[in-house]
């Protein structure tokens, strides 16, 4: 498949922009260890964004996978999990702070480490949420690749390690025009004490055509299709 367009985010870097309906993102661990946090929102309006309670609850899951598909608050898709080489991925971890990062990594300063400083999820989706016109106010869970984090019978939440390994792969099917924000900077749950730097390539191509009688994002459950007959009445309407 021909690449559109292809970058690598370093780790602890960022990055947004505006992928049309119909394309293939891949995004590939290029290192053991990698985690990588997006937020979504519909580019055209974006007050419908991704909303994790409502994909969690429609799948009746706690991780994303193959055939999952990222909801808006819409009900619409907003983009479907075509391909997973991890078989989990984490939408509860959230993203970190400052106030985290330094306690656990230690402090940084722009002064004396310029990039090299160890850089949070907060800050980075803040930068990126300006440039596009929006703020911290537009904050919310994101869906974290290559991380597995699950709950206990006490509630309390642990981070898997090991679970990504290099040349892991996610590919995300676009269903609507999207505005994409991804900050690569640690799982809020990683109990790694040194500050984990893995760089993930994306790699943006054209999208297979949606075959409605064996797409498995579209017939995993009920819920799915429904989410996508909104979707798909919404470009009809459209024109």
């Amino acid at each position: 498949m021909t690449a559109l367009w292809r970058s690598t985010i370093a780790g602890g870097g960022k990055w947004s922009g505006t992928v049309g309906r119909g394309k293939r993102i891949t995004f590939t661990a290029l290192e053991d260890g990698a985690n990588l946090s997006l937020l979504m929102y519909h580019a055209h309006d974006p007050s419908e964004r991704y909303n994790m309670p409502d994909t969690l609850k429609a799948q009746h899951t706690s991780h994303l996978t193959t055939g999952n598909v990222l909801m808006s608050d819409n009900g619409r898709v907003l983009a479907s999990i075509v391909q997973d080489s991890t078989g989990w991925n984490d939408p509860i971890g959230g993203y970190t702070t400052k106030e985290q990062t330094d306690r656990k990594y230690g402090v940084t300063t722009y002064q004396e480490k310029r990039n090299e400083r160890y850089r949070n999820g907060r800050d980075n989706f803040s930068v990126e949420l300006v440039r596009s016109g929006l703020s911290v106010r537009d904050l919310m869970p994101p869906l974290n690749l290559f991380a597995k984090v699950y709950c206990d019978e006490n509630g309390r939440m642990h981070h898997v390690p090991g679970h990504c390994k290099k040349g892991d792969a996610v590919s995300l099917r676009t269903e609507l025009d999207l505005l994409l924000i991804v900050s690569n900077t640690p799982n809020p749950f990683d109990k790694r004490t040194g500050y984990p730097s893995v760089p993930v390539q994306i790699e943006v191509s054209a999208a297979e055509p949606v075959s409605l009688s064996d797409d498995a994002c579209v017939n995993h459950c009920s819920e799915n299709r429904r989410a996508f007959e909104n979707t798909w009445a919404y470009h009809a309407l459209r024109g």
